[in-house]
């Protein structure tokens, strides 16, 4: 029998149907929703007088748009709340589970996902959002949909997908104190590029990577997309075993225990091949940051803004030089001389219970300085930040003048009040982001008023982000012909969410 990778094994366990030179159709474990992309998918359905066809492995939560802070105060954002009511009216109406804002158990939907067993080894799974592929980390084939995909698997639980090819990285040796899984899949995009992994599916390995808390190997999944991957996976072992021991969707007693035997299968096969690997040592990683328009523009936070002339392909010159314009910096500044206005911690990408203490241990004793206008912490889920509570972390932030605030995307997608305004710097660990495409913005956009209601801003660092903006057209029902399949313009003076993230 021909060894076989990860990818490739649970790929041909899900496969309906596979024919020569044609997309494939597999089935989906796991659908999970939110108020972003879905009502579209269900207006979709509804027009058709089609049904959602397994509601039991469908799960929906309210995550983009939540405000973070009191939320038994009236919605003010009428979009907000469009997107609020319709995903409730269509969860109610067909059956699907809900996590509604005021659930104990709401938070960042791929947060939730792994937090309440929802995710487990071996499934696919699939959402209307780029990040899926954090449930990567517990051996699952995770990505990101589109809104019509998004309608074909409520209506099938199965979706048309071509085969991808594999990608194997290694990050050998030990981290050295203080480097993060950040640090690591930073280094590993600052290496790869960002379309390093076009049309790959990565799996990582090695040391460094074993040796991460499933908190920090989600992080690491999380950004695979940022280097061009279609998902990214880590093959279950004890860490992940432990981590989803007891969770309420996860089978327990004896039958936990068979389930495990069968995760134990999920690993690549010796000999299976790959075709690409990319190796790294993490000895030679330090503390990353990306100053850029792209998560590919990624330096060491003890190393400065770097000079196009440093490059020598014309490209990565014209690029690095069209950035500095774009974020307003200048070649040669130390990174560490950058100025912040505000801080974000949050996001899918570092809102985990790992994080949180790791922030805290920081920051405890000390004070944020007195031209920071604002730091803000948002915990990933309300089970992270009742625990976090429990162990204090809450105190710590608010002494050091942090705001300690409820669970949702928040600054990351800035599609509630947690936006940052005009030529304002924050350092952020959410992923970067990427500027969007010539003819789509006006040049220099953070310098322009936004359209409606949003104001076009820089945005978020750490082993971070400096990158700036990109503009999201609210998806509710009104803005969806079901008949065409498509978007109407949004009527006049109707609000669209802006943003530009910067360092």
């Amino acid at each position: 029998m021909t060894p076989k990778t990860l990818y490739q094994k649970i790929w041909d366990s899900h496969v309906v149907r596979e024919a020569p030179d044609q997309p494939s159709i597999i089935y989906i474990d796991r659908h999970l929703i939110h108020e972003g992309t879905s009502p579209q998918a269900f207006a979709g359905l509804r027009a058709e007088g089609r049904k959602v066809r397994r509601p039991d492995l469908t799960f929906a939560v309210m995550d983009h748009s939540v405000s973070t802070t009191d939320r038994t105060l009236p919605i003010l954002d009428n979009d907000a709340k469009l997107q609020f009511d319709a995903l409730e009216k269509n969860c109610r109406e067909t059956g699907v589970r809900l996590f509604d804002m005021n659930s104990k158990n709401q938070g960042i939907v791929h947060i939730i996902g792994p937090e309440l067993g929802i995710t487990q080894p071996g499934q696919t799974i699939v959402c209307g959002d780029s990040h899926t592929s954090t449930h990567g980390a517990f051996g699952t084939l995770a990505f990101g949909i589109g809104t019509s995909e998004v309608e074909h698997v409520l209506a099938t639980q199965c979706l048309v997908q071509s085969r991808s090819k594999t990608m194997h990285i290694l990050v050998h040796g030990k981290r050295p104190k203080g480097v993060t899984a950040k640090d690591l899949i930073l280094a590993i995009i600052g290496k790869t590029g960002i379309a390093g992994g076009n049309g790959h599916v990565a799996e990582y390995g090695g040391e460094a990577i074993r040796s991460l808390s499933m908190d920090g190997r989600m992080t690491v999944c999380n950004m695979t997309i940022e280097g061009g991957a279609r998902a990214g996976m880590i093959a279950p072992d004890e860490t992940t075993f432990a981590y989803l021991e007891g969770r309420p969707f996860v089978p327990r007693g004896k039958a936990f225990q068979e389930v495990v035997d069968r995760w134990k299968q999920l690993q690549s096969d010796d000999g299976a091949k790959f075709d690409m690997t990319v190796e790294l040592h993490a000895e030679q990683i330090a503390p990353q940051v990306t100053w850029g328009t792209n998560p590919g523009m990624v330096t060491s936070v003890t190393a400065r803004v770097p000079d196009p002339h440093d490059f020598k392909d014309l490209n990565d010159q014209k690029a690095t030089e069209s950035a500095l314009k774009y974020m307003g910096l200048k070649a040669g500044t130390p990174i560490v001389d950058i100025p912040v206005d505000r801080v974000f911690i949050g996001s899918c990408t570092n809102s985990r219970l790992d994080d949180l203490r790791a922030a805290a241990h920081f920051v405890e004793g000390k004070h944020i300085a007195k031209s920071i206008k604002q730091a803000l912490i948002v915990p990933g889920s309300r089970g992270i930040k009742t625990q976090a509570e429990k162990e204090g972390l809450d105190k710590i932030f608010t002494a050091a003048g942090f705001e300690w605030r409820d669970a949702g995307c928040s600054m990351c997608i800035g599609m509630n009040a947690d936006v940052l305004p005009p030529h304002e710097r924050s350092a952020s660990t959410s992923k970067p982001q990427l500027r969007r495409p010539p003819g789509q913005r006006q040049p220099h956009a953070s310098r322009q008023p936004g359209h409606g209601r949003r104001r076009r801003h820089r945005r978020p660092l750490r082993r971070c982000s400096f990158t700036r903006r990109r503009r999201r057209r609210r998806m509710t029902q009104s803005n969806y012909d079901s008949k065409q399949e498509s978007f109407r313009p949004p009527a006049s003076g109707q609000a669209i969410a802006s943003r530009v993230h910067g360092w």
